[in-house]
């Protein structure tokens, strides 16, 4: 009864989004001056993608370097925090997504059980379980960066929630916490060239979120260390290939993530000087990014680029709220959420499992949520 309750809701919500997608493909070159918001009725049918899969431990991908038999055990068993969503960081910010939409929308369906279920993964025993997988000899580098940003997201916003229960779990989150902030400050010191690629291992977005994190919490270490690394990585950057993007298994923008990180770290007039020479065409009213196309939304990888769209709609988002001179870019922004959104409730784990994640902080960003 659940699923079909489940899936009634995933098809209310992709005929919306679909008569709103319809809108824009009447008139090309009118694109919405806001993208769907987020109500009290849309987080209900986002909270059931994370909901469904958080403690559903197979299909799995464990990416695990196997030191002896010992290593051979079940996901739940190495991961009982984040084992559902098929690999570690989508549970990770699947928790994060629940949290997100909890905050908002105090009265969303199925409070207590989501209530319940954050409560059960996050616990103190599994929390010292995952930290014992992290001291492991042949996984020191496990989720090296993305997981471990997902992870300084998802403590900062238990950190900013003012709920008894966020209190409680970040309290149970923090001992991994502090072992993932650790390993931060032990590897940018370490890493001679940033990572410049539209997946996993992107160095840009790995020190955004982990910025986030330290701005919010008040780690000076932390974010010292993340200025200066983005600094020496990308501040002399000029005239980045955005028309080489995407990549074919891209789900982050190389360039329009370093643009993210250096809006953070720069002051404002700083920040419009090297966003001048980074990306030039950024400035013009008339600019235009196609939005990466999905051929195959059963394919794990190729429904990646629906993340792409996500990932540079929050990125433009954070420039344009910042910079009225930028306002145009919200257009663009709002072009790539539209073209995905209708699809990422279908019935395709491949993309189901994640993409909650990435469609809500893009909303998120550009600040058009709806409370009721």
């Amino acid at each position: 009864m659940k699923k079909i309750i489940i899936i009634f809701s995933v098809f209310l919500f992709v005929q919306c989004a679909k008569e709103n997608k319809n809108k824009i493909d009447e008139n090309k070159d009118t694109v919405p001056a806001s993208v769907m918001t987020i109500t009290l009725e849309d987080a209900n049918r986002l909270s059931a993608l994370p909901l469904h899969c958080m403690q559903v431990e197979y299909p799995n991908k464990l990416n695990q370097t196997i030191g002896s038999n010992a290593d051979l055990q079940s996901p739940k068993s190495l991961h009982p925090a984040f084992y559902g969503c098929f690999d570690w960081h989508s549970s990770v910010h699947g928790h994060w997504s629940l949290i997100s939409l909890l905050k908002q929308f105090p009265n969303i369906e199925n409070n207590e059980l989501i209530r319940t279920k954050l409560a059960e993964n996050i616990s103190v025993e599994n929390i010292e379980q995952e930290i014992e997988y992290f001291k492991g000899v042949h996984n020191k580098s496990f989720e090296r960066t993305y997981g471990w940003a997902w992870l300084l997201k998802l403590a900062e916003e238990l950190h900013t929630w003012e709920d008894s229960l966020a209190r409680q779990l970040e309290q149970n989150l923090q001992p991994l916490t502090n072992v993932i902030v650790e390993k931060y400050l032990d590897f940018l010191p370490k890493l001679n060239y940033p990572i410049r690629v539209g997946e996993h291992s992107n160095t840009a977005f790995g020190l955004t979120f982990a910025y986030d994190y330290a701005q919010t919490v008040a780690d000076d270490s932390l974010k010292n260390l993340i200025i200066k690394r983005a600094k020496d990585f990308y501040l002399n950057d000029i005239n980045c290939p955005i028309s080489w993007e995407p990549s074919g298994f891209d789900f982050l923008s190389p360039c329009l993530e370093e643009a993210d990180i250096m809006r953070r770290i720069l002051p404002k007039e700083e920040f419009k000087v090297w966003l001048q020479s980074f990306m030039p065409q950024l400035q013009s009213v008339d600019f235009v990014l196609e939005t990466g196309k999905v051929s195959d939304r059963t394919d794990g990888k190729l429904v990646h680029l629906d993340g792409v769209n996500f990932s540079r709609a929050w990125c433009l988002y954070g420039i344009a709220n910042d910079f009225p001179e930028y306002t145009h870019l919200k257009k663009v922004a709002n072009k790539h959420i539209n073209y995905s959104l209708p699809s990422i409730v279908d019935d395709n784990y491949e993309g189901t499992h994640w993409l909650g994640s990435f469609a809500i902080y893009a909303l998120n960003t550009a600040g058009n949520v709806q409370v009721d």
